[in-house]
């Protein structure tokens, strides 16, 4: 299996704007939800987010099928990713979205546990963990204020979403998927879970896809277009390079983005507990990232 080195400035500052687009996608998921049922939405981003892989990867003349024992995995990833994605549109029903962002986002310290115990090279020393735990206080501090009305369920929901999460990462990075493409390894999490969600939505009765508006289309490109297919690719090409436990930890800017463009397009307002809760995640990445003395 090929080392992965520690990220430095160029993979720190893909990773911020990375967490910048997967921010903005809870106000593009919100704005699409209204017309289009949540399963089949996350199907519909799956599914044309794979066409778009397949045409790239054509394009590029990058090799798709050739034998390298990475099918089964393949499909368990995707269906693990499949199953992800379930459980947050389904817990949101049950729960608070300020509530689901903070369970789902506790998946990179399930995932940097599962790294330490499956994958070597990628294990954490009490500074990193330190890092970990305190990003993740900055993370909860940061929705501490709106966390109430939620349910069991919901909640429930949201901390299985993330493992699935977390199941999905330390798959990759310990199987014969760490020495594929990371193109190969995306269609893999498209193809499969749009198959997984289109019947599931079929099967619990929703309501599918109403009349579309130009906001509902616009953020359905974005979903597709920039999430699906540029995004994804480019964070699975970072997990072929450098360290998925050094990374990981910048996912928790994720729903800090979320709440800033909530500020900008939902007319939220700032309060202080945003403000310390950024402090803290920053101090956490700072942690997690100082190089080891050996």
């Amino acid at each position: 299996m090929s080392s992965r080195i520690a990220p430095g400035p160029a993979a720190f500052g893909l990773m911020v704007l990375l967490c910048a687009i997967w921010g903005l996608q809870q106000v593009a998921i919100k704005v699409a939800t209204a017309e289009i049922s949540p399963i089949m939405q996350a199907g519909m981003r799956s599914g044309l987010g794979a066409v778009l892989v397949y045409a790239w990867a054509r394009w590029r003349g990058i090799a798709l099928f050739s034998p390298d024992r990475s099918l089964k995995p393949g499909l368990l990833a995707g269906f693990l990713f499949g199953l992800e994605f379930v459980f947050i549109f389904v817990g949101v029903d049950h729960t608070t979205v300020s509530r689901m962002v903070v369970f789902l986002y506790t998946a990179p310290c399930f995932t940097v546990l599962g790294l330490h115990f499956f994958v070597p090279g990628e294990r954490m020393g009490w500074r990193q963990g330190g890092g970990v735990l305190l990003a993740f206080a900055g993370l909860v501090l940061a929705f501490i204020d709106k966390a109430a009305g939620g349910s069991v369920l919901g909640d429930a929901f949201g901390v299985l979403a993330a493992l699935f999460w977390a199941a999905t990462t330390v798959l990759i990075r310990a199987t014969a998927l760490a020495k594929v493409t990371a193109t190969k390894v995306l269609l893999y999490q498209l193809a499969v879970s749009a198959a997984v969600m289109f019947p599931l939505s079929w099967l619990v009765g929703e309501r599918g896809i109403g009349v579309l508006s130009a906001p509902t289309l616009w953020a359905m490109a974005y979903q597709i277009v920039i999430v699906a297919f540029i995004s994804y690719l480019a964070w699975f090409w970072l997990l072929t390079r450098y360290l998925a436990g050094r990374l990981l930890v910048f996912s928790f800017l994720t729903p800090l983005f979320g709440v800033w463009f909530g500020m900008l397009l939902l007319n939220d307002r700032p309060s202080l507990h945003f403000f310390v809760a950024a402090a803290m995640v920053v101090g956490g990445i700072a942690l997690v990232n100082l190089p080891v003395r050996k």
